[in-house]
């Protein structure tokens, strides 16, 4: 197959797998791919049309309910549907993991590690970067798409009961949120690993008492929502904190730290920081990821190989690790620590897809979901210390309602030249107005615009090739977690 045939395959197949992505349509011809297995536990469409026509249904469905943005906060709807279906979330002991970045990352590890140890886990995260079932996962892999359709057709009948007893309809969110504990419930998993999905205390997933809360390092974003300052968002997002669980706490700043103690003081929770109770010891690049020692409540961790880049992951590793140790009693009832081979074991096979992964080679090009300021500097801080790029092209299609300068900011050290993109989501920013950010931040000669995503993966690719094959250019394809889904179908990888 030439390498233009095989670009027609990939784009037919990926608007196959969703026709409601625009920006993936047959036309361009030009890009090369090298295609590869799915990877990142990242299901594809089902092989069975009957059940790809029966998923469609169950996602055509759900979409008719209030998207994750539109949002009336409160938990009475969800802790209704709780009600009715029998309270699930009480089935199993959770853990609940808040912040503003890293939060699916260290859910991942956490997952990991709890499954070295022989537990069933049930995972719950989002938003999904490809297929609407990798939200829900049972022992570390995606639930089916026939188990995630009997899921919803299981809730249904008293989704549509609580419906009519509430104001408003239960939210696209909320439903997912039931399936979710509901399928925990059903399986039966030993531990929920729960993400929320914004915020703390009002947020769907908040009907649950963690054992264990993890707040992940808290920075600006959904500013509309949650406040304008790290102390603000701290508020809502310390509604995680229950009485008497544990608390492990990313570094913060320090007006955010201040709140989430004091909730802690307040509900007589167990802390540990970041810094004070575990940390990274120390870190150096190794091929395919980083070579970490780890201090943890029970003690140092020593040699633990982490395959995914940067100083940020290497902090969720150990914010995970406090998590479960925390989890098992490590600390406060038992001195010694977990197993290290088992740790090592857990943590050598994570992966978190869209989060500096490597798509292709020649020239390299690395998807990576940050959408605020503060997971682009750490992006790019990663990028820097493991990629000797010689030139580094951006690709940025963002959402409406985030800081783009922001982002934009932290990325124009690094990027030689940026094409600015738009992706196929109703909240995707126009991408004129994008590219007039651009322009203010970048200057008018290092912007492209190329209202296409496919269009603007091949206006990239072109421009690093100019350095030639072995002069080290490359492409960085960022701005939010649905630019870098569809960024994955059209590279092949979903």
């Amino acid at each position: 197959m030439d390498e233009i045939d095989e670009f027609d395959e990939i784009v037919g197949e990926a608007t196959d797998r969703d026709p409601d992505l625009a920006v993936i349509e047959a036309g361009s011809r030009t890009l090369r791919t090298q295609s590869g297995p799915p990877s990142g536990d990242i299901p594809a469409r089902p092989e069975d049309p009957e059940v790809d026509a029966a998923l469609r249904a169950v996602e055509a469905d759900l979409a008719t309910r209030w998207g994750e943005t539109k949002l009336e906060p409160s938990v009475d709807r969800i802790a209704a549907l709780m009600d009715v279906l029998g309270e699930p979330q009480r089935a199993y002991p959770s853990i609940h993991i808040t912040g503003t970045n890293g939060k699916t990352s260290t859910a991942r590890m956490i997952e990991a590690l709890l499954g070295a140890f022989e537990l069933r886990t049930g995972r719950y995260t989002s938003p999904h970067v490809q297929s609407i079932t990798e939200r829900i996962s049972l022992d570390g892999a995606p639930i089916s798409a026939e188990r995630f359709i009997e899921a919803y057709d299981e809730i249904k009948p008293y989704v549509e009961m609580v419906d009519a007893q509430q104001p408003y309809r239960l939210s696209f969110f909320e439903v997912l949120t039931g399936m979710a504990y509901a399928a925990f419930a059903d399986a039966p998993a030993d531990v929920a690993v729960v993400e929320v999905g914004m915020g703390g205390s009002w947020d769907a997933t908040n009907v649950i008492d963690g054992d264990v809360a993890v707040v992940t390092p808290i920075d600006l974003d959904h500013t509309d929502r949650l406040g304008d300052t790290p102390a603000a968002i701290a508020e809502e997002k310390a509604g995680v904190i229950k009485q008497d669980a544990t608390v492990i706490l990313a570094q913060q700043p320090v007006d955010a730290a201040q709140v989430l103690l004091k909730k802690a003081v307040e509900v007589n929770a167990t802390v540990a920081r970041e810094g004070m109770e575990f940390g990274v010891v120390s870190r150096q690049v190794a091929v395919g990821g980083q070579l970490v020692t780890l201090r943890g409540l029970g003690g140092e961790y020593e040699g633990v190989f982490l395959p995914l880049h940067g100083a940020h992951q290497a902090a969720n590793a150990a914010v995970a690790l406090a998590a479960v140790e925390a989890f098992f009693g490590v600390g406060a009832q038992r001195p010694e620590p977990l197993d290290i081979d088992t740790v090592r074991q857990a943590f050598a096979a994570v992966v978190s897809p869209g989060r500096l992964e490597v798509v292709r080679r020649s020239p390299t090009v690395v998807l990576d979901a940050a959408h605020n300021p503060a997971g682009a500097r750490a992006t790019a801080a990663a990028i820097g210390e493991v990629f000797d790029f010689s030139r580094l092209i951006g690709v940025v299609g963002a959402s409406d309602g985030k800081d783009v300068r922001g982002l934009l900011e932290a990325f124009e050290p690094i990027f030689a030249e940026i094409v600015v993109t738009q992706n196929s989501s109703g909240r995707a920013m126009d991408v004129d107005a994008l590219a007039a950010l651009a322009v203010e931040v970048f200057g008018d000669d290092r912007v492209q615009v190329e209202p296409r995503l496919d269009d603007a993966l091949e206006a990239a690719v072109t421009l690093a090739e100019e350095e030639g094959e072995y002069a080290g250019g490359g492409v960085l394809v960022t701005g939010s977690v649905i630019t870098v889904g569809e960024a994955r179908l059209l590279l092949g990888r979903g």
